[in-house]
Order: structure tokens, then C-alpha cells, then sequence
């Protein structure tokens, strides 16, 4: 069974870092002094749930952590430096600071370290997250100990929802396009006027057609997504918006 560390202080250890081709160390004390601190820890670095789903969410969640009072959101894994670095490069994890625990001494001293030779990973984390202030664990979120990789608790809709219930989240934008279309650009300017971060799929001539009507039904490109609702083209957009507007007034 595995220890909650609620009420208790985080270990006090450093971590051996490389940033612009040099090395530092940094200190649990310098991550967590005087501030307010999401963490959450997997087992490794390009693994599939970490890469697919429990790194990726906290980057886009991150917006809401901050609007919410927290200062800095770590992915901890017993992974080197040169790994954790490279990983953020190919997530574009922009809003995480990622922790190297190389020899697993933070992992150790929270009590979550596991053995997983099974599968030639040597020592890695249990996957957990938790809500710290101050350098001590205000709330902690430990994925249930049961065979595989479980992947219920750990998440960071749960931690968000724990801080503010009514947290209000990034919205999820997307945009089908092609290259040199001059609706797509109107429609991203309307996105972008109202403050949506959207993400841009540009289709291929020998594809687009077929890519569109399968997805929505139309011949033609933009084609726009938010929060799981099919909008339309660039007029529908603006229309979208304008409805919205009103009914805001």
C-alpha cells in the first residue's frame, strides 16, 4: 500500500538539471518555497499513457491551474535530464517544468517508488499528483495499487476539480484548412480576435475532400470545431459568434 503524504513536507532533495547546454542544480526548495504547486508523476518519459494523455492534459489544463492560484505545475519521472528536455521538445509542454528524479530519490522519499524489471524499467514512479503549498502536501491523488498501469485518479481534471470545482477550461478549438485558402484565414482571425487557441489540421489536395465530407458532411474547407461542436465555415463562424454576443448582452 502506498504512503499518502498529506500534512507531510516534500523531500528535501536537488535534482540534477541541464539548461542551455549547462548543469545546474535545482532544489526542492527553490520549486516549492512560498508557493503553490501542482505535481504529478509517471513512469516515464515517451511512455504511451504518459505521452498520450497525462502530460498533454496538464499542459492544457495549465491556463486554468494558474487562473486558480497555483505558481508552477512539475511532471516528475525517474528519467535523466537529457530525456525529460527532449520529451517536452516533442510534447511542446510549454507550461510544465519537467523534474529529472534520475536516481529516484524524490520518488523514494514520497514513498512511490515501484519496481517495474518486468519490463526493463528498472525503478520508476507510481503514478500520483498533488496539490502542494509551501513545500507541504495539501492533498494527494494515488492511483489504486493494482496490477498494469492504472490511470483513474492521477489526472488533471480530477486535481482541478478538487481546487475549483467551477474552474472554467481552456476551450478545445479545432480548424480543418488548406494552404492558401483565404476563407481558412478569415476564420482563424475571427478565432483569433475572440481570444481562441485553436489547432490547425491543413489537409492535403489528395485528401482534403474526402478527409472533409467524412468528418462533416461538406466539400470545402475551413471547417470549425469548439468543445465538441461542429460549427461550420468561416460565415458560420461569424454567425456562431455573433448569436453568442447576443445572448451575452
Amino acid at each position: 500500500m502506498f504512503e499518502n503524504h498529506e500534512g507531510k513536507p516534500v523531500p528535501e532533495v536537488s535534482f540534477h538539471v541541464r539548461e542551455n547546454n549547462e548543469w545546474k542544480e535545482l532544489t526542492t526548495n527553490e520549486l516549492f518555497k512560498g508557493q503553490t504547486v501542482v505535481v504529478f508523476s509517471l513512469p516515464g518519459a515517451f511512455t504511451p499513457t504518459c505521452s498520450s494523455s497525462h502530460l498533454p492534459r496538464y499542459n492544457e489544463l495549465a491556463p486554468a491551474f494558474f487562473d486558480n492560484g497555483v505558481d508552477r505545475i512539475l511532471c516528475v519521472s525517474v528519467n535523466d535530464t537529457f530525456v525529460m528536455n527532449e520529451w517536452a521538445k516533442d510534447q511542446e509542454a510549454g507550461n510544465i517544468t519537467m523534474i529529472p528524479d534520475g536516481n529516484g530519490t524524490f520518488t523514494a522519499g514520497m514513498n512511490m517508488l515501484v519496481d517495474k524489471q518486468d519490463l526493463g524499467f528498472g525503478q520508476r514512479s507510481w503514478r500520483y499528483s498533488m496539490l502542494v503549498k509551501d513545500g507541504v502536501v495539501v492533498k494527494q491523488f494515488i492511483e489504486p495499487n493494482k496490477p498494469g498501469d492504472p490511470f483513474e485518479v492521477s489526472d488533471a481534471d480530477t486535481l482541478l476539480a478538487y481546487i475549483n470545482p467551477n474552474a472554467r477550461k481552456p476551450d478545445q478549438v479545432a480548424i480543418l484548412t488548406r494552404e492558401g485558402c483565404p476563407h481558412c484565414a478569415r476564420a482563424k482571425a475571427l478565432l483569433t480576435a475572440q481570444g481562441y487557441a485553436y489547432a490547425e489540421i491543413s489537409l492535403p489536395p489528395a485528401t482534403r475532400t474526402r478527409v472533409v465530407g467524412a468528418i462533416t458532411g461538406q466539400g470545402t474547407v475551413p471547417q470549425v470545431f469548439i468543445n465538441g461542436e461542429y460549427i461550420g465555415g468561416a460565415d458560420d463562424l461569424e454567425a456562431w459568434m455573433q448569436s453568442r454576443m447576443v445572448k451575452a448582452a
